[in-house]
């Protein structure tokens, strides 16, 4: 009998499937892991941009986190939208509290559509209270220069200044710099750099590959990888996926990646 490692999601709702929550669980189940989540915020959103944001109450988010943490061993946690100081506060102390082996931080700030998904205040707040305590964070270029506040000008020199923040790793993805290769960069505490290239796909289907990426991360580590090989890994499954989404029709903005192409035949 085979046990799947327990991963938990803490992260925004997307109604559209595409993102947050959704895309984490889908992408758990889609590498071997059972997906479980604690819901940060209610996202009014599709393809082509998001029309609201509710967030849960900060009490209600801890509450969660600890009922979670009270009765199921969790393997690994991926923490994704979180808008407001309150709730990362919260968050903290029940990471804190529970020490979970690893902890992958995607900082997300933005939808893929452009629009703003947290505060400046909470941006800070993230810097000082959640950041510390992740083994591996997924910024990318924009996010990237919002917390070093700097220009990115180099990818290698932005991922070594960004573990400046406390983090044991920083893989910051290259997506935006519109180069052939989709390009990134893991940077770690212990000196280790190492890039991953693989050539650009021409899609507007790239709804949720940040949530994706750093879930299929937080998925490989709960399986037993070490950092670099969990990246490597995650990085190829996100690349798959977004290589087939061309099977998938789903609204007319951008559309989401195909989590299933592994079981499904593509």
């Amino acid at each position: 009998m085979t046990i799947l490692p327990n991963v938990l999601s803490i992260a925004g709702s997307d109604p559209s499937g595409g993102a947050g929550i959704q895309a984490d669980l889908k992408t758990f189940a889609a590498l071997g892991c059972y997906g479980m989540a604690a819901i940060t915020a209610l996202t009014a959103q599709n393809t082509q941009g998001v029309r609201g944001v509710f967030d849960v109450p900060d009490d209600f988010v801890h509450a969660q986190i600890e009922a979670i943490f009270d009765d199921v061993e969790v393997a690994a946690v991926k923490i994704g939208m979180l808008s407001q100081p309150d709730i990362i506060h919260r968050i903290a102390d029940a990471l804190e509290k529970y020490a979970p082996t690893y902890i992958v931080l995607d900082p997300v700030m933005m939808a893929t559509s452009g629009d703003p998904l947290i505060s400046s205040e909470a941006i800070n707040t993230l810097k000082e209270r959640l950041i510390p305590l992740a083994d591996v964070i997924t910024p990318n270029i924009p996010e990237a220069q919002k917390l070093s506040r700097k220009v990115v000008l180099d990818m290698e020199e932005a991922a070594c200044g960004l573990l400046g923040l406390g983090c044991e790793a920083v893989f910051l993805k290259g997506g935006h710099l519109k180069e052939m290769q989709a390009r990134d960069v893991l940077a770690m505490r212990d000196g280790g750099v190492q890039e991953f290239s693989v050539p650009r796909i021409d899609t507007l289907n790239t709804h949720g590959t940040g949530c994706t990426l750093s879930s299929a991360i937080a998925a490989y580590l709960a399986k037993g990888e070490n950092i670099p090989g969990a990246c490597e890994k995650a990085k190829a499954y996100l690349t798959g996926a977004i290589e087939a989404s061309s099977g998938l029709q789903v609204g007319s903005g951008h559309g989401p990646v195909h989590h299933g192409y592994l079981y499904s035949g593509g």
